[in-house]
Formats: structure tokens, C-alpha cells, sequence
């Protein structure tokens, strides 16, 4: 039995509705597809069909505009039966032990076995390690006798979201397929280009799922780099910032990347982490991914020997120190705090005996280990010994430069200024 064509406006399940799926279902809605997101928690589920929105990127009012435009969300799987298109845009963490956890793509692929009819698109977007789709994903599919390439479409399309960024948004980031065969390639191909406006073809889905992991291990590298550089340009009396500003004057050969307290977010942290694992089934570790990881993961740890070497210039140890912590979450101006840098500074400045508050304008709340850290509703360093800026919010730009006080800039937003109670990372 040969793979059939949809020929109508077609039903796209998208399975999970978080930061990747829900934007993607938006698009799709928004391109007049019939769109229905499948997630597993009843409450994101009552939440968007009453019109409300639990990422950052999507508005209540949006949501409310997706369903008037046919968009449901769902926590029944079994509306995959009656899909042209299943997309699944699940998580993949870390296991335990460092390793891939794909036990909700796995979950994911043998519920839309149960429901897959011939004819059906489906695409994994999870980031993932080379091989994934082909050697996990479509022998689950094929379970109850149906076999991908032959009876229905099977591809891999790598999500390229990019939280709290206005500018790049699904529909005009170039899309990347990569099919089981030609023909799957093709049939993702149309899929997506009802709403994207170029989609870009892979040979195949391994070289689909390694362009995903180069992009995320690139930025990787080259911020350990810089992480690296920051350490040593402050023993070399070398403002990095200043130089990074130079170097990026030059038109051909060069991308700025910043330093900061360490790497956060779904991808960075996390990525890498899949290729290097790959890698080492082949018997040979990828010194250079692990070596990126060992800079960026002590961060962190320079940050609070940063703030305890200022404490110790004011004649203050760390242990009764108050420290105010602006920011907390991965990247400025969103709410996601998934793997924020953050958090392991605080920890570490709790395990030293500082007393610590914070401010972030897009977190209400905050615990690091179960400890509730004290929020302070505006800026304000009275009775504050230290302030350290973790992350680069907008709103810090105007506020932070008037603060009395003595302040830890690890984000360079402050460079240019001269007070001498402002140092940099």
C-alpha cells in the first residue's frame, strides 16, 4: 500500500503544547489548517480552551484568536485518528545519569501508533540524537502493521524556536525536513510550506536531527569561549566587553557571544549533551562538547568567588552578607526560568551563609531547593550589601544605573558606566 496524499485542508494533532508546540499550532491555525493540540495536563488543556496562555510567547489574546480560528486543545489521544498531520513536539531532558531521556518521545510515538491511519504525516520535531527517527521512532509507529515510507509519511523537522524573540517567529524562520524517503520529504515539505515561508530539504532525518544539534553546540562552544576569556581578561586588566564590541566591527569571519553567569534555557545546556552522547557510542568521548560544558558549568562557581572578593574589598564576609539577585530567569524579558544559571548561583550563595532577595518583573515567585527566596516588588538596594545582575532585563538598563550601592554586572549591560561601585563580571 502506497502512502496516499491529502488533497483537502488537513487535520494537524499537534502532540504536546508548550513552547514549541504551542506556537507551531498558532501558525497552523493562523494558515486556516485545521489544528487540534494534544497535551497530557487537563489543566493546560482547560486553560487554553477557556483562551488563556501559559507561555510567554502567546497571549491570552492570541489564544482567544486561535480559537476562533478552529484551533482545541485536547487531552484525548484519540484524536489522532481522525489527523492527515501528527507533529510531535514533546521535551527531551536529560536522564539521571547525563544521558538522552526520551521516554516522552517514546510515549508519544506508541500513542499515535494506536490511532495512525494510512496517509498520515508524521514529524518529530524533539531535539534528538542522529538516528532517533529512523531507529526509535519508526519501529514504534510500524507496531500495528502499517510501515513508514510505504503506508504513511514519516520525517524529522527540528523545532527553531526562539523564546521572547519578536522578530524570528515560526513562520519566517526557515524550516529544516528531513524525510524517511523522498517522498516523506516531499509530503513534510507541503505541509510546511502552508505557513512557513522557506522550508530548507535534508538528505535524510540524521542530517535534519545534526543540523539541530550543530546550531545549539556552536552557540555552546563559542560561549565557553568567551566564559573562559571573561576569567582571564579581568586578571589581564582587558575589558572583554569592549573587545568583543570591537572584533564585531568587522564585516566577514566574526559573531559576537557574550559572558554571563553560565548557559540556561530548553537547549543549550541540554543539546550538546545528545551529540556528545552519540558520539560516545562510537567508543571516543567529544572532548570538545565536554570541555565546553566544564566551562560553562563552573560559572556559577566564579560568579559567587566574584561577589565574595568585592564583599572582602568592602571589609564584609560572604556569610553574613545581604544579596540581591536582579533576574532569574534564562534570557531577559521572558518568565522561563528552565536551567537559568541563576538558581545554581543562588545555591551556592546560600551554601555560603548569604542572605539572599531578589527582583525579576516576570517571576512572582521563586524557590531554589525548596527555599523560598524573598522577592522585593521594585529595585531597591536599601540595606542591600551587594546586588548581582544575572539577568539583562530591559528594565534594569534604565533603573540599575542610579542605584547606590555595590553592584556584580555579569551580563556587561553597565559596561559604559562609570561609577566606581560597578564591576564587571
Amino acid at each position: 500500500m502506497q502512502a496516499t496524499e491529502t488533497t483537502s485542508t488537513p487535520t494537524v494533532v499537534i502532540v504536546g503544547q508548550g513552547y514549541v508546540g504551542l506556537p507551531l499550532a498558532q501558525a497552523c491555525a493562523s494558515a486556516g489548517l485545521t489544528t487540534i493540540g494534544l497535551d497530557r495536563s487537563p489543566s493546560v488543556v482547560a486553560d487554553l480552551n477557556s483562551g488563556h496562555s501559559h507561555i510567554d510567547d502567546i497571549s491570552d489574546a492570541e489564544v482567544k484568536q486561535m480559537l476562533a480560528q478552529g484551533y482545541r486543545a485536547s487531552a484525548d489521544a484519540s484524536v489522532q485518528a481522525r489527523a492527515d498531520v501528527v507533529v510531535i513536539c514533546v521535551p527531551t531532558p536529560l536522564s539521571d545519569t547525563g544521558g538522552p531521556d526520551l521516554s516522552a518521545v517514546t510515549a508519544a510515538s506508541e500513542s499515535c501508533a494506536e490511532h495512525l491511519r494510512a496517509g498520515t504525516l508524521v514529524v518529530l520535531e524533539s531535539t534528538t540524537y542522529p538516528g532517533t527517527t529512523q531507529e526509535v521512532v519508526a519501529p514504534l509507529l510500524e507496531k500495528h502493521g502499517l510501515v513508514a515510507g510505504s503506508d504513511f509519511h514519516l520525517a524529522f523537522s527540528p523545532e527553531r524556536v526562539d523564546p521572547g524573540n519578536a522578530h524570528f517567529t515560526i513562520t519566517n524562520t526557515p524550516k529544516v525536513v528531513g524525510g524517511l524517503t523522498p517522498g516523506c520529504t516531499k509530503r513534510a515539505r507541503e505541509f510546511y510550506e502552508a505557513f512557513v515561508s522557506q522550508v530548507v530539504t535534508a538528505r535524510g532525518p540524521r542530517e535534519a536531527e545534526m543540523a539541530k544539534l550543530l546550531e545549539n553546540t556552536y552557540r555552546h562552544v563559542n560561549i565557553a569561549l568567551v566564559n573562559e576569556m571573561a576569567v582571564f581578561c579581568r586578571e589581564l586588566g582587558v575589558d572583554l566587553w569592549d573587545a568583543i564590541a570591537l572584533a564585531s566591527t568587522k564585516p566577514f569571519g566574526y559573531q559576537a557571544f557574550y559572558p554571563g553567569p553560565g548557559v540556561g534555557g530548553h537547549c543549550i545546556p541540554i543539546d550538546p549533551n545528545y551529540l556528545s552522547y552519540k558520539v560516545r557510542t562510537l567508543g571516543y568521548p567529544f572532548r570538545f562538547v565536554e570541555l565546553a560544558q566544564e566551562i560553562n558549568n563552573r560559572m556559577p562557581d566564579y560568579v559567587v568567588s566574584r561577589a565574595s572578593q568585592l564583599l572582602n574589598l568592602a571589609q564584609l564576609p560572604l556569610s553574613k552578607a545581604r544579596v540581591l539577585l536582579l533576574g532569574v530567569t534564562y534570557k531577559p524579558d521572558i518568565a522561563d526560568q528552565r536551567e537559568s544559571p541563576s538558581e545554581a548561583v543562588a545555591r551556592k550563595l546560600l551554601a555560603a551563609g548569604a542572605r539572599l532577595t531578589y527582583h525579576d518583573p516576570h517571576v512572582d515567585q521563586w524557590s531554589v531547593d525548596g527555599v523560598a527566596i524573598d522577592r522585593i516588588p521594585t529595585v531597591d538596594t536599601t540595606g542591600v550589601d551587594l546586588t548581582i545582575l544575572l539577568t539583562a532585563h530591559a528594565e534594569y538598563a534604565q533603573t540599575i544605573p542610579d542605584m547606590p550601592g555595590l553592584l556584580l554586572d555579569t551580563r556587561g549591560q553597565l559596561r559604559r558606566h562609570s561609577a566606581a561601585s560597578v564591576e564587571q563580571l
